[in-house]
């Protein structure tokens, strides 16, 4: 069931809601977070019923793993339980996500979300394993792994995180300001995915398509669908990212902010702090740490950065176009380390000046921007494809009205046609595509995110400073105006935009 479909905003939330506060109120607590459960189930059942009972395996043998290692109980060593437990975990990872591309099996359906909830059930044993968690109960574990909002896309949650929510009895109150904050960024995430990411797709989608079939783009026709792709996945990952906090905070729950204003980014390491951020945090504790981090010297430390971003780009997907991909990430942040360390050393400092963070900001957008057209491709043939038309090798063609504007410049239409720019029909890249991708960078560099918007009210886990504080002009709060520009949003989405529901992104990684 998707997000952003008729069935799951008119029928199956406000149901799970209903149920869930009457039971809250009438009945118990306990009620009220099986009917949750059972929701959640639902919710995943909804794609594809077989696949509901690994999920509930999982949960079983996650179970039993985590109160073996909490109570230190049996015959077997914690580390064993552990060794066991990561096993079992992975080995199922593998033979759903790779088996079709490293072992040849017979074709495998992917169960939807696996990714998210096994990296999940992996930092729950790993924290129980050292301590971290001293209790837990079947109940409240069975919600903090299918709980609907964060089932299918993340964010990636810790037990610690969200279970204390679920013993909180205000969570079981029926309050109307969550209700207010959770449905305005239920609602702003869900024009993100329908206004634009799906609107970037129809424009994206055809011209990879075309490149992988062999066909040569132009230079301003490849950097269109660069750009295309990469406000899609923006767009689309940032309007789950809100449209997950936006449920959870319905029923009274904070969820770990996801999504901070990546393309704001002055640098790589910056980009990794805001993109994905508990994906980021998984690789940073589970990953790089115990390789070793930083704490084994320069060179190991680019090592490991190294092969954490690998298993980065491996976990997106299993195709070389996202090893690939995870791995010139990898390079980009080893030369982003190296960089810092060379103006450490040489006494440069971290603090570059306004014209140096927007030349990091710039720089470090169009890396980018070349990545995802790694992530992108179908194989790396059309990625390679793609670069050549990036570099201007099948040529450089402007609008043929171009050129007479240009010579008003000192002759520079003339000028340019000299040095090999062609004026004619550029078919994949009209004017008003160029204005609407211009006018999409301007926004993600100079408009406020939702969790900024929504900052006088916390709406997920996450420090908040200054916009709380400074209660500015522009941020939410309730009153007639949001409440009308809301209801506004409201219609336009679902009136005819989600007549043709498209997935997110990230459900299929």
């Amino acid at each position: 069931m998707l997000f952003n479909s008729y069935i799951f905003i008119f029928a199956f939330l406000p149901a799970a809601l209903l149920v869930f506060f009457l039971l809250s109120k009438y009945a118990s607590q306990r009620a009220a977070l099986c009917s949750l459960i059972a929701a959640s189930l639902i919710f995943y059942a909804w794609w594809n019923p077989v696949y509901v009972w690994l999920i509930v395996g999982l949960i079983a043998f996650n179970y039993a793993a985590g109160h073996a290692l909490i109570h230190r109980r049996g015959q077997f060593s914690p580390r064993l339980v552990l060794f066991l437990g990561l096993a079992c975990n992975l080995g199922i990872l593998v033979y759903f996500k790779y088996g079709n591309f490293f072992f040849h099996f017979h074709k495998v359906l992917l169960p939807l979300g696996i990714s998210f909830f096994i990296f999940q059930k992996i930092a729950y044993l790993v924290d129980a394993a050292q301590g971290k968690i001293k209790k837990q109960d079947l109940l409240h574990y069975s919600l903090f792994v299918v709980f609907f909002p964060q089932l299918i896309a993340g964010p990636i949650v810790h037990f610690k995180e969200v279970v204390p929510q679920f013993n909180n009895k205000n969570t079981f109150r029926f309050n109307p300001a969550n209700f207010a904050v959770g449905f305005t960024i239920f609602f702003i995430g869900l024009a993100k995915k329908v206004f634009i990411a799906d609107q970037a797709a129809k424009f994206a989608n055809p011209v990879f398509t075309l490149v992988s079939q062999g066909h040569a783009l132009t230079f301003f026709e490849a950097w269109g669908a660069a750009l295309a792709y990469t406000f899609q996945i923006y767009f689309d990952f940032s309007g789950y990212s809100d449209m997950a906090i936006g449920l959870a905070r319905l029923f009274g729950v904070r969820l770990p902010l996801n999504f901070h204003s990546p393309y704001k980014a002055v640098n790589i390491i910056d980009f990794w702090r805001r993109w994905h951020m508990t994906l980021s945090r998984f690789l940073r504790d589970y990953v790089y740490i115990p390789l070793g981090g930083n704490r084994l010297g320069a060179r190991r430390r680019y090592v490991n950065i190294l092969l954490t971003m690998f298993l980065g780009g491996l976990w997106h997907g299993a195709g070389w176009t996202f090893i690939l991909w995870g791995l010139l990430h990898g390079v980009y942040l080893c030369f982003n380390h190296a960089w810092h360390a060379l103006r450490e050393k040489t006494g440069m400092g971290r603090s570059p000046t306004r014209v140096g963070q927007w030349a990091g900001r710039v720089t470090t957008f169009l890396a980018v921007v070349a990545a995802w057209v790694l992530f992108r491709s179908q194989d790396l043939r059309g990625c390679v494809a793609m670069f050549k038309g990036m570099l201007g090798m099948n040529g450089i063609v402007l609008w043929d009205t171009y050129q007479a504007k240009l010579n008003k410049f000192a002759g520079l239409g003339d000028a340019l046609g000299r040095m090999g720019v062609q004026y004619g029909a550029v078919d994949f890249f009209q004017k008003k595509e160029a204005i609407v991708l211009l006018v999409l960078l301007a926004a993600v560099w100079a408009l406020p995110n939702t969790q900024q918007i929504m900052a006088r009210y916390r709406p997920a886990l996450v420090v908040y400073t200054k916009e709380a504080a400074q209660k500015l002009w522009w941020q939410w709060r309730p009153s007639a105006a949001w409440a009308w520009a809301l209801v506004c949003l409201t219609v336009l989405t679902v009136s005819g935009y989600m007549a043709q529901v498209s997935e997110f992104l990230y459900f299929n990684f």
